[in-house]
């Protein structure tokens, strides 16, 4: 587990690409635990139409599956860099672990959340909380989550998030959770480790 602070999206995704990449068998899996500047980040296959109005914060179109979502400071991140049969697992089970482990570190804050199966993430009464974005190369995971901590969460309306109008965004702290990042990134990799099989 590599914790970064707060880092430059391009960079990191450079950082990320590089990473799995150059990796082999022998490579040890990572998770980047992570705060970006302000960015859209719009995926793979992802409408540009979905970006109703981006104003000053840069749109970058990137290699994840998944519309548009936003990162900014109070938002927690975790790349998952992970070599996939090595840890017997396929795309969707990593999704499915990877919303268990949000559903779970809400829980142990009192929130109650849940994910949709035909819309991944993680979700508070309907608001979104928790984002999911992840693409597969030579069998290795990369991108990965972001969780909602404690924000401001006016750019999420510049967009439909993950390419659903209207969808309500909340997070950690207007729910009477934490607001420190750095708890939550505690609290979010005990969790993830449990879930990923260590």
């Amino acid at each position: 587990m590599r914790r970064l602070g707060r880092v430059d999206y391009q960079a990191t995704l450079a950082a990320m690409q590089r990473f799995t990449n150059e990796r082999d068998a022998t490579t040890t899996d990572e998770v980047w635990l992570l705060e970006h500047g302000p960015v859209f980040t719009l995926g793979l296959n992802g409408d540009p139409h979905h970006v109703l109005g981006a104003g000053d914060i840069p749109v970058v179109k990137v290699d994840r599956g998944g519309q548009v979502t936003y990162h900014g400071p109070g938002q927690l991140v975790a790349y998952t860099l992970l070599d996939l049969p090595r840890r017997q697992l396929g795309v969707r089970a990593l999704v499915t672990a990877l919303e268990a482990a949000i559903i779970d570190t809400l829980a142990a804050y009192g929130i109650d959340a849940a994910s949709k199966p035909k819309a991944p993430g993680v979700y508070v009464d309907g608001a979104k909380i928790g984002s999911l974005g992840l693409r597969v190369r030579r069998n290795c995971s990369y991108h990965g989550l972001a969780l909602n901590v404690d924000m401001d969460l006016e750019p999420f309306s510049r967009i439909n998030p993950c390419g659903y109008a209207g969808l309500a965004v909340t997070d950690i702290a207007r729910l009477g959770g934490p607001s420190s990042l750095e708890q939550v990134g505690r609290d979010l990799e005990i969790r993830l480790l449990a879930a990923l099989g260590g």
